[in-house]
């Protein structure tokens, strides 16, 4: 199977790098320090989401402002404690991409965004954060804003997502959507191919743009 694009649009963590510990350690603080119970915790979707809507989803609105700066700052803490790992074949994929081919697409906020992909040296020419945006996944205005800020036709772009909130949000916005099995089991995820991580694919760039292979 080969794939054809004019750009190709990653979602960060779960995609490129893998901060599940992090995510775990920052979240579970978070809401012991605000009161929230592990049953209310366990019934909110917390991954792929942006912390606003997490936060919305479980306090008072008056609230919502204040813990949303707690849990970005709790989180930011804890890049350097070995948060972030590059997740399998990241880096082999994005050195084969031209910079204004690519962007990341995240549901996290700027500041964290770039702590976690400063950590791993990734750094992308194009980042649409939640700071950008006022729906995130999955809704698709992330990933249309990332095609208009690169000049893409969204028709022409394909998502890379491991959550199925953000392959929902690709699929609105009219795009091919890859996802990868890293947080989800394979039978979890719909879109146009599944795999276990970047390592099973490689990307050819020609004068039309890049096509995107499975390996072996």
């Amino acid at each position: 199977m080969k794939i054809h694009a004019h750009a190709l649009l990653f979602d960060n963590d779960g995609t490129l790098v893998s901060s599940l510990a992090s995510v775990d350690r920052c979240w579970t603080r978070w809401a012991t320090e605000y009161g929230i119970t592990a049953e209310e915790f366990a019934r909110v979707e917390l991954h792929g989401r942006p912390a606003a809507e997490i936060a919305a989803d479980l306090l008072p609105a008056d609230v919502v402002p204040e813990a949303v700066a707690r849990i970005e700052d709790l989180e930011v803490e804890d890049v350097p404690n070995g948060g972030v790992q590059l997740l399998p074949g990241t880096r082999t994929f994005l050195d084969a991409l031209p910079a204004e081919r690519w962007a990341v697409v995240t549901s996290a906020t700027r500041r964290l965004a770039e702590a976690r992909l400063d950590a791993v040296g990734i750094l992308p020419k194009t980042l649409v954060a939640a700071d950008d945006i006022t729906r995130g996944k999955p809704d698709p205005e992330p990933y249309l804003l990332a095609a208009r800020t690169l000049g893409v036709d969204p028709a022409r772009c394909v998502v890379f997502e491991d959550a199925p909130a953000g392959l929902t949000a690709g699929r609105a916005a009219g795009m091919t959507t890859v996802a990868l099995a890293t947080t989800h089991r394979a039978d979890e995820l719909q879109a146009d191919l599944v795999v276990e991580n970047l390592s099973a694919l490689s990307a050819l760039v020609t004068e039309q743009g890049v096509e995107i292979s499975l390996r072996g």
